[in-house]
């Protein structure tokens, strides 16, 4: 059976504030998009993952994933109505034929392998499923005046969650039927299912599997990501060398020294803040400093490297990463370092928001030896540790 599954993902609720839409913000360092496609486009049984989204969000759809899984095909625009981007969603697969559909919302991230056993095995036997749960709570009709008018009997109610499956052919009949008699305030495919008279069955929900609206489920969201989290160390090393010029100072780790010569380059020139920057990009596996910050790019003419560094420091928290230490080596004749080794550490740790006893700068000299030795310029050697989440493709690979 050929399992596609259909990422919902064209909404504009913004009650969790951010300023984007609920599916682009980001717990754990990874959007909740991100994390919803994952689980299925990493799940054994689905062959193809396809996202809806809204025409205004290409952008910001593009910037929200980390990783394309190979099983991601490119998003298609959602309508004006969730039951109108369903269907373009659905229209989409069409071409690839599969058997089996499976409708997730995307403000659900934490939808788990288990529960999507539990629908496609239900399909075997009903031509639609959903996961639900049982409704535990007393239940109360408001009047007008909201107070009690009565109390609602729970027997046999249920909170529907997402994916809603279906056999795929019928489901698309179903929803092109509707759209033809002008049908469109569906607000689950599973009611639509039942308007088209097949059956639908009920299989086990997950408490986890929740649907994130507001605030405040962002921070809950965010809080389960931290409790659950593994963290693993990268290290990364960074290397960079600049010759001498004419001029009164240099730049190290961002503290000026008065000198015989300045260091020759596009930007301050700051040998050791350039190191620790590729250490830093590093431990990510993003490029080096002269990828994002090329020195043909006449904007860093002149710039001050701590700029270079801040960048990226926010691209390690972006990923949900932690900076343990940094540590720099610098080869020199002169300056004499010692005297300004304090404040180049405090410095670094204002740039990166870590102590001061969390960053090493040490130097020594080349012995009169080679090019260096010979005083013609300073070379930096870094290190930097990380801790950073498990990515979701390892932790199910």
């Amino acid at each position: 059976m050929r399992v596609a599954a259909l990422i919902v993902a064209a909404g504009r609720g913004s009650r969790v504030g951010g300023g984007v839409p609920k599916q682009y913000v980001r717990i754990g360092g990874e959007t909740i998009l991100q994390r919803a496609i994952d689980a299925f486009a990493l799940h054994p049984a689905v062959a193809l993952v396809q996202s809806v989204i809204h025409a205004d969000d290409g952008s910001l759809y593009e910037d929200s994933l980390s990783r394309r899984p190979a099983a991601l095909r490119a998003p298609v625009t959602g309508g004006s109505s969730r039951q109108a981007s369903v269907r373009a969603g659905l229209e989409a697969l069409a071409a690839e034929e599969p058997d089996l559909v499976l409708i997730h919302d995307a403000a659900r991230p934490f939808v788990d392998r288990g529960l999507i056993d539990r629908v496609v095995a239900a399909l075997e036997r009903h031509p639609g499923a959903i996961p639900a749960l049982a409704v535990a709570d007393t239940l109360k009709r408001a009047d007008a005046g909201q107070t009690i008018a009565e109390t609602v009997d729970r027997a046999g109610l249920w909170r529907a969650q997402t994916p809603q499956g279906f056999r795929f052919a019928r489901i698309l009949d179903a929803h092109r039927a509707a759209a033809v008699e002008g049908f469109d305030d569906f607000t689950d495919d599973a009611a639509i299912g039942e308007w088209a008279g097949f059956p639908v069955a009920l299989v086990e929900g997950d408490a986890r599997n929740i649907k994130i609206t507001t605030a405040a489920d962002v921070a809950d969201a965010q809080a389960a990501c931290e409790a659950a989290m593994t963290m693993e160390p990268r290290i990364g090393t960074g290397f960079d060398v600049h010759r001498f010029a004419e001029g009164s100072s240099v730049w190290l780790c961002g503290v000026e020294i008065p000198h015989t010569h300045k260091l020759e380059g596009h930007s301050d020139a700051d040998v050791a803040l350039h190191a620790l920057t590729d250490a830093l990009l590093g431990t990510i596996g993003d490029g080096d400093i002269g990828q994002h910050f090329p020195p043909s790019d006449p904007k860093w003419k002149g710039a001050a490297s701590h700029l270079f560094l801040t960048e990226a420091a926010r691209r390690v928290r972006a990923r949900g990463g932690r900076i343990v230490n940094v540590d720099v080596t610098l080869l020199a004749e002169a300056p004499r370092i010692g005297p300004y080794r304090a404040a180049m550490q405090a410095r670094v740790a204002e740039i990166l928001g870590i102590t001061a006893d969390r960053v090493g700068v040490k130097a020594t000299t080349m012995e009169e030896l080679g090019s260096i030795g010979r005083r013609e310029g300073i070379v930096a050697m870094a290190n930097a540790s990380v801790l950073l989440p498990f990515s979701t493709a390892q932790d199910q690979s």
